[in-house]
C-alpha cells in the first residue's frame, strides 16, 4: 500500500533520530559542568559513535543508491535524500566539536597544566627530544609511499589516520605526491614529552604532542634528496558491515574470518576527512585515487581522529574526571558488611550460597551499582564449583577480552559438567572477538552453538541445573546487558535472578530452540522473539486501550534504547488518542513525535545521556492495578522484534515491581541529564530551577546508603 503524505509526517527518519542522539552525546563534551577530562571522553564517543554510523549505516544507504533503490524510508525520503540530509545535519556538529576543541577544551588543559602543542610551539630541548624520539621510535615502522607512474595509488585502510605530502626532487625540481600512514595502533596517539624539558615551572605539567605532527615535520628523515613542499593530513571511513545472513553454521566461522580480513582493509570509501587547508587540487587526487563522491569529503578545520581524545583519561588528575564508582555487592549475597564496596577484596567464601538465596527470593540487579564480580560472575562461578550443578547453558553476545565468565565455563567442563555455550559469531564489530572465544570454548570440552540459522541471538540468559533433594532444580539469569564484565563498569543494566520454575522451564526449551531442537511456539511465563514478543508487547498496549474504553485509566511506561518499529509506533498513536497515558525513556533513536495534536498528546518521551550508557530496557503497563512489569534484551525496533532472538521476562514480585516503578520515576524527574523532546521532534535539555536531579547520581548516592530504589 502506498504510504499518504500524512501517513509520512507521523515518522522521524531514524538516520537522522540517531544523529540527534550523538548530538546529545557531543552536547556532554560541550557542558562546562561536565569534569574537564570527561568531556574529552564524550569527545572522542562522540567520533566513535560517528564512525560506526558511517561503516554501517552511511554505507547502507551509499549502497542502496548505487543499486538504484528508489523505495522510500518510513518518512518518505529515497537513499540520497537521507545521504544529503545527513550531511547537513553533521556538518554544523563537527564544527561545534573543532571550536570547543581548539577554543574552549586546549585553554581549559592549559589552566591545568595540560599541553597538547603543535610541533612549532615546541621549545629546542623539546623538539630535540621529539626528533630523537621520531628516529629511534617511529621511523623504524614506517612505509612512505610515493605515487607516480611506476607506483599506482596506494590502498588506504580503513579508519588509518595519513599524512599526505608534495615533494620535490632537489635536482631536477620534478613534484609528486606521497603518502605516509600513522602508525596509530603500536605509538600512542599523543606522545608524552618529558616534564623537565618545559619552560614551564609546575612540577605535575603534562606536556603532549600528537603522533602525526611528530611524523609530518621529520618527513625529510623519510625522503632523503627530496624537499618536503607540503604537507596535510587525511583520514578515510569504509564500508565496514559484513553481509551474512543466511550462512549456514558449519560455514560461518570460515565466513566471518574471511569478511574479517576484507573489513580490515575496508570495502567502498563511504567518507574522506582532509585538512580544511588542504589545496583542491590534492583533494581531487584523492577523491580520484579513492573513487570518492565531493558530498563523501568532510573538511577539517583542527585535528583530525578525535575518538583518540578517549586517551587522554588516562592523564592522572582525579578533580579533572568523575569521581570513581565502584559499585556494591548486594546485600543478600555478602556474608557480611565488609569490603562490600571494594570490587577486589571480596573472597569467594565470604559469599552466601546464591542458590539458597534464591530459594527464599527473586533477586533484581542493577548495574553498575550492583557489582557485576560479585553478582552475575559470583553466580556462575559457585555454579562451576558447585559439585550438585549437573550443567550450565549461556548466551555469549558481547564479552570482554580477559572474561572471568570464560574461565568460570571452562573451568566447569573440567569439572565435569555438562557445558554449553551459544556464541553470536554475528555480533557486529566484536566477531574476531568471540571467534576465539568459541575456539577455546570448544577446546576445553565445552559445547559451542551458533543459534537459529538466519537470526542473531541478541537474548541475555544463564540456565543452571542443579541436583537437590527433591529432583533437578533450574536457576536463571534474564538480563538486558552482555556478559561483559568490562562494560558492567560502564552500561547501566538489570537482571533478573530466580529459581522460579516456570522461568527456569522457559529457558530449558528457549535453550532447546537456540540449539535447533525444538519450534517452541509458546512460553510460559518469557515474551521470546521472533516468537511471542511481538505479538505479547502489542497485546499489552492493546489492553491499556481497552482499560480506558472500559472507563480505567490507561498508563504505559516503558525504557529502551531505540524506538524504531513502524507498527509499534502505530499503535502507540493508537493509545494515545484513546487517552491513555504514554512515558517513555529513550536513550537513542525515536521515529515517534510526542505532544503531536490529535496524534500523540498523551506520549511524553525524554532521553538520558550520562556518565553511564543507558542500556536496560523496562516495559510497565498499569493494567487497571494489577501491573505488568518486564525486563529483558530488546528494544521497540523491528530487528529485535522480528529478526532476532530475544527474551523478555515479567517481573512477579511485588517489591521488584515497585523498585522498577520508582527508577522510573526517578528518570523522568531527571533535571540534570534528561533531554525532553518535541512535538517537531526536537530535543530540549532539562535544566533545574532550584534543586538539580541527576538519576545517575542518585542511584549512586542511594547504592552507598546500601539502599535500593522503592526499598
Amino acid at each position: 500500500m502506498k504510504q499518504t503524505n500524512k501517513e509520512k509526517n507521523f515518522y522521524i527518519n531514524r538516520e537522522l533520530s540517531w544523529i540527534s542522539f550523538n548530538s546529545r552525546v557531543l552536547a556532554q563534551a560541550l557542558d562546562p559542568r561536565t569534569p574537564l577530562l570527561e568531556q574529552a571522553r564524550f569527545s572522542g564517543i562522540f567520533s566513535n559513535n560517528l564512525d560506526e554510523f558511517f561503516m554501517v549505516r552511511v554505507a547502507s544507504l551509499k549502497a542502496q543508491k548505487e543499486a538504484g533503490v528508489t523505495k522510500p524510508s518510513q518518512d518518505g525520503l529515497s537513499p540520497e535524500q537521507q545521504l544529503s540530509k545527513i550531511r547537513n545535519q553533521l556538518l554544523p556538529l563537527l564544527k561545534q566539536q573543532q571550536d570547543h576543541y581548539s577554543k574552549i577544551f586546549l585553554k581549559n588543559l592549559n589552566a591545568e597544566n595540560i599541553y597538547i602543542l603543535k610541533y612549532e610551539e615546541l621549545n629546542v630541548q623539546q623538539r630535540n627530544w621529539v626528533d630523537d624520539y621520531f628516529k629511534t621510535s617511529i621511523f623504524p615502522v614506517l612505509t612512505p609511499l610515493a605515487v607516480d607512474p611506476a607506483h599506482p595509488f596506494p590502498f588506504i585502510s580503513n579508519l588509518s589516520l595519513n599524512v599526505a605530502a608534495i615533494i620535490s626532487d632537489y635536482a631536477t625540481g620534478q613534484k609528486q605526491f606521497a603518502r605516509v600512514k600513522v602508525p596509530q595502533k603500536v605509538i600512542p596517539r599523543f606522545i608524552p614529552i618529558p616534564k623537565n624539558l618545559s619552560e614551564r615551572s609546575p612540577k605535575q605539567i603534562h606536556t603532549l604532542i600528537p603522533i602525526e605532527e611528530v611524523l609530518a615535520f621529520n618527513l625529510n628523515i623519510l625522503f632523503p634528496g627530496m624537499k618536503i613542499e607540503q604537507h596535510y593530513f587525511f583520514r578515510v571511513t569504509r564500508d565496514a558491515d559484513l553481509e551474512l545472513r543466511d550462512i549456514e553454521a558449519d560455514d560461518l566461522m570460515s565466513a566471518l574470518e574471511e569478511g574479517l580480513r576484507k573489513r580490515r582493509l575496508g570495502g567502498e570509501v563511504v567518507r574522506l576527512e582532509v585538512s580544511r587547508s588542504m589545496p583542491e587540487q590534492m583533494v581531487k587526487m584523492l577523491t580520484k585515487g579513492m573513487g570518492v563522491q565531493p558530498i563523501d569529503v568532510y573538511e577539517v578545520e583542527g585535528l583530525l581522529a578525535l575518538d583518540d581524545l578517549i586517551k587522554l583519561l588516562s592523564i592522572p588528575i582525579s578533580h579533572l574526571k568523575d569521581e570513581p564508582h565502584y559499585g556494591i555487592t548486594p546485600t543478600s549475597l555478602a556474608k557480611s558488611q565488609q569490603g562490600l564496596y571494594d570490587e577486589g577484596s571480596i573472597r569467594t567464601e565470604e559469599f552466601k550460597s546464591i542458590f539458597n538465596v534464591l530459594r527464599e527470593k527473586d533477586l533484581l540487579l542493577h548495574h553498575p551499582y550492583d557489582l557485576f564480580s560479585t553478582s552475575i560472575e559470583e553466580f556462575i562461578n559457585q555454579a562451576a564449583d558447585d559439585p550438585l550443578v549437573m550443567a550450565i547453558k549461556i548466551t555469549l553476545y558481547r564479552t570482554s577480552k580477559d572474561s572471568p565468565i570464560i574461565n568460570a565455563l571452562i573451568r566447569a567442563a573440567e569439572n565435569g559438567k555438562q557445558v554449553m555455550s551459544l556464541v553470536e559469531l554475528k555480533a557486529r564489530f566484536d566477531e574476531d572477538n568471540n571467534i576465539q572465544w568459541a575456539r577455546q570454548l570448544e577446546a576445553s570440552g565445552v559445547h559451542v552453538v551458533y543459534g537459529v540459522l538466519g537470526l542473531k541471538t541478541h537474548t541475555k540468559i544463564v540456565l543452571v541445573i542443579r541436583k537437590e533433594d527433591k529432583g533437578l532444580k533450574s536457576y536463571v539469569h534474564i538480563g538486558t546487558g552482555n556478559y561483559n564484565s568490562k562494560t558492567s563498569k560502564t552500561y547501566t543494566d538489570l537482571g533478573l535472578l530466580s529459581a522460579r520454575q516456570s522461568l527456569g522451564d522457559d529457558l530449558i526449551e528457549l535453550f532447546n530452540f537456540l540449539t535447533g531442537c525444538s519450534k517452541q511456539q509458546s512460553f510460559r511465563s518469557l515474551l521470546v522473539a521472533p516468537v511471542t514478543l511481538r505479538k505479547g508487547m502489542e497485546g499489552l498496549i492493546r489492553q491499556e486501550i481497552e482499560h480506558v474504553k472500559n472507563g480505567h485509566l490507561g498508563h504505559i511506561r516503558a525504557k529502551m534504547n531505540s524506538l524504531v518499529d513502524p507498527a509499534i509506533i502505530e499503535l502507540l498513536y493508537q493509545a494515545s488518542k484513546a487517552g491513555v497515558k504514554i512515558e517513555l525513556i529513550i536513550r537513542g533513536m525515536c521515529c515517534l513525535y510526542p505532544g503531536k495534536k490529535g496524534l500523540s498528546e498523551n506520549i511524553r518521551v525524554i532521553s538520558i545521556v550520562g556518565r553511564f550508557l543507558e542500556h536496560s530496557r523496562i516495559f510497565w503497563f498499569a493494567n487497571n492495578g494489577n501491573e505488568k512489569v518486564f525486563i529483558g534484551s530488546a528494544d521497540w525496533m523491528r530487528r529485535n522484534l522480528d529478526r532476532r532472538v530475544e527474551a523478555i521476562t515479567p517481573i512477579e514480585t511485588e517489591s521488584l515491581k515497585k523498585q522498577l516503578n520508582h527508577l522510573l520515576d526517578l528518570y523522568l524527574n531527571d533535571n540534570r541529564n534528561a533531554w525532553e523532546m518535541q512535538s517537531d521532534g526536537s530535543f530540549i535539555q532539562l535544566k533545574p530551577e532550584n534543586e538539580e536531579r541527576a538519576s545517575q547520581k542518585q542511584l549512586i548516592n542511594l547504592w552507598k546508603e546500601d539502599m535500593r530504589i522503592g526499598s
